[in-house]
């Protein structure tokens, strides 16, 4: 086990934002691991952030980002509950963060909830057309179509996907580990990506109740 240290406890903090003494007990936990601490943190994180949910979130920004060339772009709204937490750097980054990440990864839908019925029913067609073409059995189907519609809301849902600048976690979890780290509930409202001679592309998506979590 690592020595324990003052430079690493500090280490550890200015990395996530976490308190001293947070930080000093995630390092014990860890075994003295910085990368480790940092994961006990943000487990412990997410579990207190979803204390914070429903909370109202009726301050925030509208991001946007213009990707190089002009040919794609992408606006978002993402709330807090103060101007003040609208105002720091952490959130201000972490608005720029979803925008990008919305550009790239092209979402259709912000959550799970927000696929139309039409839309579900033919992926679970498809799912189970591809499985009996490819010999499954008939008693498992069920199970085989669950768990490709996970990879869809992985790969279509806002909140399901993996977050383009370090893909061990959603965007779902990005945002509790800066509602753990700001104290304040935050959202995705909504968002519309733009993309030059693509129509479809200007629908915005919105969400009817903001919430961090499906």
């Amino acid at each position: 086990m690592a020595e324990i240290t003052a430079a690493l406890v500090k280490q550890l903090r200015d990395k996530t934002g976490a308190g001293m003494m947070d930080c000093k007990k995630a390092l014990e936990e860890s075994g003295g691991d910085l990368a480790e601490g940092e994961v006990v943190l943000r487990k412990k994180g997410i579990a207190a952030a979803s204390k914070r949910q429903s909370r109202a979130a009726r301050q925030g920004q509208i991001g946007t980002y213009i990707h190089p060339g002009a040919q794609l772009g992408v606006l978002v709204e993402v709330n807090c509950e103060t101007d003040f937490v609208s105002r720091t750097d952490d959130f201000q980054e972490l608005v720029k963060d979803i925008a990008m990440h919305i550009a790239a990864a092209d979402p259709r839908f912000l959550r799970r909830e927000d696929v139309t019925a039409a839309v579900l029913e033919k992926e679970k067609e498809i799912a189970r057309a591809r499985a009996l073409a490819e010999g499954k059995p008939e008693k498992i189907l069920d199970k085989i179509v669950e768990g490709r519609l996970g990879k869809f809301y992985e790969e279509a849902c806002l909140l399901d996907q993996p977050f383009i600048k370090e893909n061990t976690i959603t965007i779902e979890q990005l945002l509790k580990s800066k509602i753990a780290k700001l104290q304040e509930n935050i959202t995705i409202t909504r968002f519309a990506r733009f993309k030059v001679g693509d129509t479809a592309a200007a629908a915005a998506v919105t969400a009817e109740e903001p919430s961090a979590a499906s």
